[in-house]
């Protein structure tokens, strides 16, 4: 109540002194300055207009804004709002937002120096003015509202600096109000921005969300994957086995030895978890050697990974699916057989695994439909975050070579 009473008080006085000036001119006139009367009666009515207009100020200020206080009464608005945005996404959201204003118009935006300047038309806010232009408040003119919006960049994001003014200068507010337009335009402005920066919060959790959807959905076909080759591969073993057990027990003893070695690496993993190289390499190993039983002398085997490297980290069953391919696309179908390859390198903080062979290669009619290599791809993708990559090109003289190269942690050292 106290600052609405001052407010009006120091309007009124604004004008009354204005009133006692043109008094005194009115008096000094010749002739005219012994008639009193027209100023007293022209004072009289327009201390009753002003009061009445601030009032009228007063009343709208509170019910915009809810409360009444020198802030809010005033006819010049300042905001400091923070974007978490960089500078250039807050400037272009920014300009975005007071170009969705009413009434804007001549919007100046300067990208270099992230300065933006408008002019707002100010809406007659109750229609026609009482008495028009004889009302006091209104001898002025009626001039625009403009903004000067400013960004600061900052390290994570940024400072709006936003101001929104009369378009007068600063002295005509002891004598206009402007029925809390400004007031509005900011409070505008600083709710538009809080909404785009909140839809671009959700449209990052929705696009994160769908990320780890298709993650789960790449991990889920990588599992069906998995579980659809080891129960086939288990099932040939076993009955290889049976029948070793009748004519060559040491060897069906090994064969069975090499499966345990190969389920042990094929225990499930948590989410996310990690093999190494070395682990792997087990795996497959243990399978080559399976088939070595079964395919005898048509199968040959060389390993070529040094030691430091086998901690290398690497996504499980990938290198598994190489060397799976190797066999059933490129020796089994070839009557004579042939080698598999399995070898290691480190370069330039990159460690490469390579699996080859020296089958049937590109022109085999059991090419299979690279679902295996595809979701290889994708493993590595999920994994490594596009810093893996998976190369299959031509062996030669025959065959084919899959190179799988994955970074180099700093454990893994280069072998010479």
């Amino acid at each position: 109540m106290i600052k609405s009473a001052f407010f009006v008080f120091r309007l009124a006085a604004a004008w009354f002194i204005a009133v006692l000036l043109v008094g005194v001119m009115w008096s000094e006139l010749p002739l005219l300055g012994r008639l009193e009367w027209p100023v007293v009666l022209l004072g009289m009515a327009t201390m009753a207009l002003v009061v009445t207009g601030a009032l009228s100020h007063l009343g709208r200020v509170r019910l915009i804004a809810g409360h009444v206080d020198k802030t809010v009464l005033s006819n010049r608005q300042r905001r400091q709002v923070e974007i978490p945005f960089e500078a250039g996404e807050a400037f272009d959201l920014l300009e975005a937002a007071i170009r969705e204003l009413p009434r804007v118009e001549q919007v100046e935006a300067a990208r270099d120096s992230l300065q933006l300047r408008a002019k707002v038309a100010r809406p007659q806010t109750y229609g026609e003015h009482p008495l028009g232009r004889w009302n006091p408040l209104l001898w002025f003119g009626i001039p625009r509202n403009q903004i000067l919006a400013t960004v600061t960049p900052g390290h994570d994001s940024s400072s709006v600096t936003l101001i929104c003014e009369p378009e007068s200068p600063a002295w005509s507010d002891w004598f206009l109000v402007d029925d809390g337009t400004n007031f509005e335009n900011a409070e505008a402005i600083t709710r538009a921005i809080s909404r785009r920066v909140a839809e671009h919060r959700r449209g990052e959790k929705a696009a994160a969300m769908q990320t780890a959807t298709e993650k789960e959905l790449a991990v889920a076909r990588l599992s069906l994957l998995h579980a659809q080759v080891e129960p086939h591969f288990l099932y040939n073993t076993l009955a290889s086995a049976q029948l070793l057990a009748r004519s060559d027990p040491p060897r069906a003893e090994e064969m069975l030895g090499h499966l345990i070695q190969y389920l042990r690496h094929s225990l499930p993993r948590t989410e996310d978890e990690l093999s190494t190289l070395g682990e792997e390499l087990e795996r497959a190993v243990a399978y080559l050697e399976i088939l070595k039983i079964r395919m005898g002398p048509r199968l040959s085997v060389q390993v070529d990974v040094p030691e430091p490297l086998r901690a290398t980290p690497l996504p499980p069953m990938v290198l598994q699916t190489l060397v799976e391919n190797a066999i059933k696309h490129g020796l089994e179908p070839r009557t004579a057989g042939g080698t598999v390859w399995i070898r290691a390198r480190r370069s330039e903080g990159m460690v490469a695994v390579t699996v080859a062979d020296d089958g049937e290669g590109f022109n085999a009619k059991t090419n299979g439909t690279g679902i295996g290599l595809k979701n290889v791809r994708e493993r590595l993708r999920l994994v490594f975050d596009g810093e893996a990559a998976l190369a299959v090109v031509a062996n030669f003289p025959a065959g084919v070579a899959a190179t799988i190269t994955v970074p180099a942690t700093d454990g893994v050292h280069s072998h010479v």
